[in-house]
């Protein structure tokens, strides 16, 4: 152990439950121990187990590389950020502000994600910056919005969930994606209340057998309908709460109106789900009390996703749950600090503090703490598939910060082709990810165990990041590359690279917006303090949203009135399937990180496409044999996983993987009008045996 280096209480690098850990630092590098938290438990998942081993990895990045030709060469940090800002100095020049856009993560930091906004809006001056979480979390948040008048994953802490009598999961299998969670859920499946909404037979699905509850396997892409058939029978029934609907909601005249078009018979033509199972899910749901409703990603990454988020909320209303004690509604933020990161400037209509770009007070006020006048900053942007569509054009050059696009985006083929055609392509990453493999310009960057911050959970509490060990001499905090890259542009303000400093900053200028963080720093949380936002100046916080108002300026939520957008398409052979996408226990986004873990890839090392029994039948395929899907976009090779727990209809690919086994060289760049969210739950392909064995690159230590 080194000077350098300390025990550090801390949280996992990984998803949004943000399980609390212990990193102790050891010769060999760092050992980690579960910590109890409310979250967590003392418990962690696979990936958290392993984490400390990306810390000390073979082929972790520790100078500056500049592209030449086919091959990398190592430059010096001054020499990098002097190339990187007069090529930028030259194309704002020539091509304006705009011709620069700025791609973030939900992996970063609040302070890195606060300051990423700010040095887009001032050091840059462009309106072209968005994030990954436009692909996880948008729909949720359009909806949340427009409801509740407020977005926060959710509105309650996590625990509230423990004694829960009823628990409606829509399209999130957190058996797998947030193993610690399933603890929430123990009592509600000792009451036979853990009801489940999933085309294939998950791993959270599973937790309903043995009395446990409920699943139903609806049509991929037939979540809003199935909704929609639930508030029929909720209305129809006299299940609706009609005491808190004139109290705390507007809009139920013309929601009943249209429920009418959904009657269970016509709903079970449609999803495939028997009318007594979707009659019986809601009468459980209206009983005894202790009812919540949960979303995630599966039934909103849709083009009609922001309204099928948005029928949840209505059923969640009818019911009477949100702001109800022991009720509620929530939607389930899936990258580590989804939340965090867009309310404090990543989205390219947002400021910090959730404030929204285009409200000139709301300018005024992040123009002060800046220091720049409020008319200097730029305008909304453009969301993130649009700001991918735009390389080569628009725009062109591009920052990437904790994102590797080339495997998360749709249509990725495309998108590595637009990457290809900038002048300029700079990304911050602490391994060589396939999206920086493309740079000209690859800056090496700290990772968790090695930096000070903060994160914000699902439940929207201020968690604290504590650095354990050293980084590498060759890394840099990214507040640092920031800092040093505003220098060289001349860029007006200030560019701490002190994290405490910077969170300081961020508290004043979300001060008074909706994510209002103004009563927090580093040395608060340090206490230990329970810290859910909005957290004003002087406040104690707010654990619990909405127990005696709603966001909008009458204090009422807002039901809306939805509709699908498109009809479930027959398929036109025998080899047309649905493909959906999703997530691995032991995989972790695109993979980038945990596919250099050994335990992990040798748990799952090549990609399977799972597949119904009668289907393998019907292609002429045995569980193992190589497979092709295809459509007009491109070809995905796999390896047949044939099981009974996905629809005959469905071909299921986990998105983890690189090259030619992206689940994204499939699905189709087609967004929902609202949230801009793309389509990945829902994209025709063919399916064909295959003469080899596929191929799957993995990651190897150099």
């Amino acid at each position: 152990m080194t000077a350098d280096a300390a025990i550090a209480d801390t949280h996992c690098p990984y998803c949004a439950l943000q399980c609390a850990m212990r990193l102790t630092p050891q010769r060999d590098g760092a050992r980690v121990d579960a910590r109890e938290f409310p979250t967590n438990r003392g418990g962690l998942c696979k990936k958290g187990w392993t984490a400390a081993e990306l810390l000390t990895r073979g082929d972790r990045l520790t100078a500056p590389l500049r592209r030449n030709g086919d091959r990398f060469e190592e430059i010096g940090w001054g020499e990098a950020l002097d190339e990187v800002a007069g090529t930028l100095r030259a194309l704002r020049r020539t091509h304006g502000a705009d011709a620069v856009g700025v791609f973030g993560g939900g992996g970063l930091t609040n302070e890195k994600a606060y300051q990423l906004g700010k040095f887009a809006r001032v050091a840059l001056g462009t309106s072209r910056i968005d994030y990954n979480g436009r692909f996880c979390m948008s729909s949720a948040a359009a909806a949340g919005n427009r409801a509740f008048g407020i977005d926060r994953g959710l509105p309650f802490p996590v625990a509230d969930l423990d004694e829960a009598h009823t628990v409606l999961l829509l399209g999130s299998n957190v058996a797998a994606t947030m193993p610690p969670f399933i603890r929430h859920l123990s009592r509600a499946r000792e009451r036979g209340g853990l009801i489940v909404v999933d085309p294939r037979r998950s791993e959270t699905a599973r937790l309903t057998d043995e009395g446990g509850g409920i699943h139903l396997q609806p049509a991929p892409g037939t979540d809003l309908v199935l909704i929609l058939g639930l508030i029929h029978i909720v209305i129809a029934e006299g299940l609706a709460d009609e005491g808190y609907i004139p109290q705390r909601t507007v809009g139920f005249d013309a929601l009943r109106v249209s429920a009418n078009a959904w009657w269970p018979e016509r709903v079970q033509q449609m999803t495939g789900v028997p009318v007594p199972l979707l009659r019986s899910v809601a009468r459980r749901l209206a009983e005894n009390g202790g009812t919540y409703i949960l979303t995630g990603r599966g039934v909103e990454q849709h083009v009609d996703g922001t309204d099928t988020a948005t029928a949840a909320i209505n059923l969640a209303l009818l019911l009477g749950l949100p702001g109800t004690p022991g009720n509620g509604y929530g939607t389930l933020t899936g990258q580590g600090n989804g939340q965090g990161g867009r309310e404090h400037g990543q989205k390219c209509d947002q400021l910090p503090g959730y404030r929204k770009i285009t409200d000139p007070a709301a300018r005024a006020h992040v123009a002060r703490v800046w220091g720049v006048p409020a008319d200097s900053l730029p305008g909304p942007g453009v969301p993130a598939l649009e700001l991918l569509d735009l390389l080569g054009d628009e725009v062109h050059a591009l920052l990437v910060h904790g994102s590797n696009v080339v495997v998360s985006a749709p249509d990725a083929d495309s998108v590595a082709q637009r990457l290809g055609r900038l002048q300029l392509l700079v990304v911050c990453d602490f391994f060589l990810s396939e999206t920086a493999q493309l740079a000209d310009v690859v800056l090496p960057v700290t990772q968790w165990g090695e930096e000070e911050g903060t994160m914000t959970s699902l439940e929207g509490r201020v968690l604290r990041r504590r650095r354990a060990l050293a980084a590498p001499a060759g890394a840099r905090s990214e507040l640092w590359i920031m800092s040093e890259l505003a220098r060289r542009l001349d860029a007006p303000g200030t560019w701490s690279t002190d994290p405490a400093e910077v969170f300081d900053e961020l508290a004043l200028a979300s001060e008074g917006g909706p994510a209002d963080y103004s009563g927090l720093s580093h040395e608060l949380l340090d206490t230990g303090l329970t810290a859910h936002w909005p957290f004003p100046r002087g406040s104690r916080g707010t654990p619990r949203l909405f127990e005696e108002r709603f966001a909008h300026d009458d204090g009422r939520a807002r039901l809306v009135v939805v509709h699908p957008r498109r009809e479930r398409s027959e398929p036109s052979g025998a080899a047309d399937l649905t493909l959906i996408t999703g997530r691995l226990l032991e995989h972790y986004q695109s993979g980038a990180q945990t596919r250099r873990v050994p335990e992990l890839l040798a748990a799952r090392p090549e990609l399977t496409a799972q597949l119904h029994p009668a289907t393998a039948v019907r292609l002429g395929v045995s569980d193992g044999d190589p497979i092709e899907l295809r459509n007009t976009r491109g070809s995905v090779r796999a390896r047949a996983e044939v099981t009974t727990g996905i629809r005959h209809d469905t071909v299921f690919l986990p998105f983890h993987y690189p090259g030619d086994a992206r689940a994204n060289l499939l699905t189709e760049g087609v967004t929902d009008p609202i949230s801009a969210m793309p389509e990945f739950k829902r994209t025709r392909v063919s399916v064909h045996a295959a003469s080899d064995t596929p191929v799957v690159e993995t990651a190897v230590s150099r």
